[in-house]
């Protein structure tokens, strides 16, 4: 049997890449083998010389610039695109929704309660601009405007690292305090959290700081460590993967680019703070947080913090925009999207796992506040691949 031979162009020296190239290879064992060439490179290393001359059948690539981009078009390889530094370069692309991932961290830090915004990102990146546009987007809804900084990504700065991280302090200190910052990655996020500490601000109770990527090491290195937005590239992976199959197979793309939304947070020390000036609906919120999946009500936090519900109900609104039971319910309802993303559970054990008595009530509540029903959720986010992405 003739095997297609593929090459990857993906970088190895990041956890995003690594992770992209196990989503591929879950798509190539569960289907016809291919004979693959796997470029071990840095992100922005050059393609192999001797790609012009390439004898093969398909191309999955991170490195396209737009130079690389014409002459794949002109060589007419199926090819399908994963860089997102350019925008549109008109070849089949799989991609982040980035401008999702800038929502998701934007819900993260409004839920702790913060009134005060930045983004740190860097400049001349697509994924970056996106990041941060979708982040601003979701902040200016409710908290009014975002600052903003943006450095270069590589060493052609004419700055050395001590004078970039030393406008970066400058920045800092010139931001309102308690603020929440998103960085555009987990690099960046290590760049303002090392820019605190030199300037002495407290992480997170002055400044609480969220990255993206979730590269553990990266994130566990940090001090404190990092939280992070996880997106999802193995899907990318798994979906690059099919989409090559569909097209060296001769098969038109019925859409030229697919975004894949990010898979959850993980919450570490750098966010681990409620910046709610009420110090009892502080209280109130991180037990209705830490006990909302264990099943319990209104009645409990009252037991949890005593005042009269009126009073727990006009506080809550006042500081964070709804009320206990709807805090309750926000916090149960995250839960069900986790599992039914990352989990093959029945509705019956993940009712359970999520406060619910019953799966029928909960599949109630879910399409009343979501407009889909779990099952219909749970397909939409692992669509085409196995059940679990990480």
């Amino acid at each position: 049997m003739h095997r297609r031979r593929v090459m990857l162009i993906v970088e190895t020296s990041l956890v995003y890449g690594r992770e992209v190239l196990r989503g591929i290879n879950r798509y190539v064992v569960a289907n016809e083998p291919w004979s693959m060439f796997v470029d071990l490179r840095e992100l922005a290393y050059r393609p192999p010389a001797w790609l012009e001359n390439w004898d093969g059948d398909g191309i999955i690539t991170r490195s396209t610039t737009p130079a690389l981009a014409e002459q794949l078009k002109a060589w007419n390889i199926p090819t399908v695109d994963l860089t997102d530094i350019y925008g549109d370069q008109g070849l089949p692309h799989i991609g982040t929704d980035h401008e999702a991932v800038g929502r998701m961290g934007a819900a993260h830090l409004l839920e702790r309660g913060f009134r005060h915004f930045a983004f740190c990102g860097f400049s001349g990146h697509n994924w970056s601009s996106r990041r941060y546009q979708g982040f601003k987007d979701a902040i200016e809804k409710t908290a009014g405007p975002v600052e903003l900084l943006e450095g270069p990504w590589d060493s052609s700065s004419a700055l050395t690292w001590e004078q970039q991280q030393a406008q970066l302090c400058d920045w800092l200190r010139g931001l309102p305090r308690p603020i929440g910052i998103m960085a555009c990655n987990d690099m960046r996020g290590q760049h303002v959290l090392d820019a605190c500490r030199r300037i002495s601000a407290a992480v997170p109770e002055e400044v609480a700081v969220i990255g993206v990527d979730n590269d553990e090491l990266v994130c566990e290195l940090c001090d404190p460590p990092l939280s992070s937005v996880m997106p999802n590239p193995q899907r990318i992976g798994f979906e690059a993967a099919a989409l090559l199959d569909r097209l060296m197979k001769g098969e038109a793309p019925t859409q030229m680019s697919k975004l894949v939304e990010p898979l959850g947070i993980v919450t570490r020390q750098s966010t681990d703070v409620l910046a709610i000036e009420d110090p009892l609906v502080a209280s109130a919120v991180k037990y209705i947080r830490q006990h909302a999946c264990d099943g319990i009500s209104v009645v409990d936090v009252l037991q949890h913090v005593p005042v009269s519900r009126s009073i727990l109900e006009r506080r809550f609104r006042k500081f964070i925009g709804r009320s206990p039971q709807a805090e309750i319910r926000n916090v149960q309802l995250k839960r069900v999207k986790q599992l039914l993303r990352e989990t093959d559970l029945p509705l019956e054990r993940i009712a359970g796992l999520s406060g619910y008595d019953h799966p029928e009530y909960m599949s109630v509540v879910f399409k009343r506040e979501l407009g889909q029903t779990p099952g219909q959720y749970r397909t939409q986010n692992v669509k085409g691949a196995s059940r679990r992405f990480r």
